[in-house]
């Protein structure tokens, strides 16, 4: 797997781990596509390490686990149809992010890094803390100071300092930076792209449990949009692995119209980003103002002939309720899924697949 900046087209250095390109600040990324090999899965392995070769470190790379991946696909009959949930909730720290937060600190542990920061909403954050104490890493994680409860408590019990910052969200990614600049590693989930292999393997696991096919179409939640390019590019390597497959999945990317930069872009053009605020949304995981690889999440979603939606305030609590009466408990960011599908499901080939991404017991 080769890394390399996205606009110099500097290749990722072979020590240390810089979130960004020192000769011009730009954003680093996977610069050949993943590679999917059935024959190389290794069940023995823990969590989401069976698919280690996709990852891109070195074999002799110690795994950095907590059991991670493998979450549930369970089908339910809504609006008149059965759709199935990829239930990321039940990941160990309680989000998806454990998937990226795996793999971003086996990265650090291989390059002898015992020290790293990392900003967050707060699942990101406890995910990050987890396994940086898995580890043996030292860690600080800033957080706004609106930050759910359960998230900040989670994140100090699991050793790490949490750093309260006040003001919006993007007042929190300056603060790390300024931080970082001093020459601490920031181990960030949003600019650094090695979590993208990491969320790919959600994609490997929704083909295997749908009988090795693809989804008709996936519904997620997108801030920054990471998972959303994750499972793009875990279903793109699936594509090109000579497995038999004859269809690309629509993606349907969610955001709280209270902050929906992707959304604006993707209904009015480049010019709409420009109406957009970074409101306050009980939807706190996708608040972000400026998603670093939004250009992107929004090619993929095109490509994929799929759509961004964004959700009313008013509706979220009403769908996280709908999701409980179905049995999933979670979090009001992952609840904004639920309208989503209201929106679009009679538009969408089958079988639907919604992501639901973080646990209702992070917040109060």
């Amino acid at each position: 797997m080769e890394i390399s900046c996205t606009n110099c087209g500097s290749t990722y250095p072979p020590y240390g781990l810089p979130y960004c390109c020192p000769k011009c600040e730009s954003l680093y990324d996977l610069h050949t596509p993943l590679r999917f090999d059935p024959m190389q899965v290794d069940r023995s392995q823990p969590g989401i390490w069976c698919y280690r070769h996709t990852f891109g470190l070195s074999p002799d790379s110690e795994p950095v686990s907590l059991g991670e991946g493998g979450t549930p696909l369970l089908w339910a009959e809504v609006y008149d149809r059965k759709v199935a949930f990829k239930c990321e909730f039940l990941n160990p720290s309680g989000s998806f992010k454990d998937r990226g937060s795996a793999v971003i600190a086996a990265w650090l542990h291989s390059r002898g890094i015992n020290e790293a920061v990392e900003d967050s909403s707060g699942n990101a954050g406890a995910s990050f803390a987890a396994y940086a104490a898995r580890a043996g890493i030292k860690t600080r994680v800033f957080v706004p100071e609106s930050a759910s409860g359960p998230k900040r408590r989670q994140i100090e019990a699991y050793g790490a300092e949490l750093v309260p910052v006040p003001g919006s969200r993007s007042d929190v990614a300056e603060a790390v930076k300024a931080v970082a600049g001093g020459g601490v590693v920031y181990a960030s989930h949003a600019y650094l792209p090695f979590n993208l292999p990491g969320y790919a393997t959600a994609a490997y696991e929704i083909f295997e449990q749908l009988g090795n096919k693809m989804p008709g179409a996936v519904i997620l939640p997108a801030g920054q949009g990471g998972l959303l390019l994750g499972l793009v590019r875990g279903f793109d390597t699936l594509r090109i692995a000579n497995l038999p497959i004859r269809n690309t999945p629509k993606i349907i990317g969610v955001q709280a119209r209270a902050c929906a930069p992707l959304w604006a872009m993707f209904t009015a053009g480049s010019g709409g980003a420009g109406l957009v605020g970074e409101n306050c949304t009980l939807a706190e995981g996708v608040r972000v103002r400026n998603p670093l690889r939004g250009d992107e999440v929004l090619l993929e979603v095109a490509a994929s002939h799929g759509y961004m939606c964004a959700v009313d305030e008013n509706e979220i609590l009403p769908g996280r309720d709908a999701l409980a009466h179905l049995g999933f408990y979670v979090e009001p960011t992952s609840a904004i899924v639920w309208s989503a599908l209201a929106q679009m499901i009679k538009d969408l080939p089958d079988p639907v697949v919604i992501i639901l991404t973080g646990s209702g017991y992070k917040y109060e």
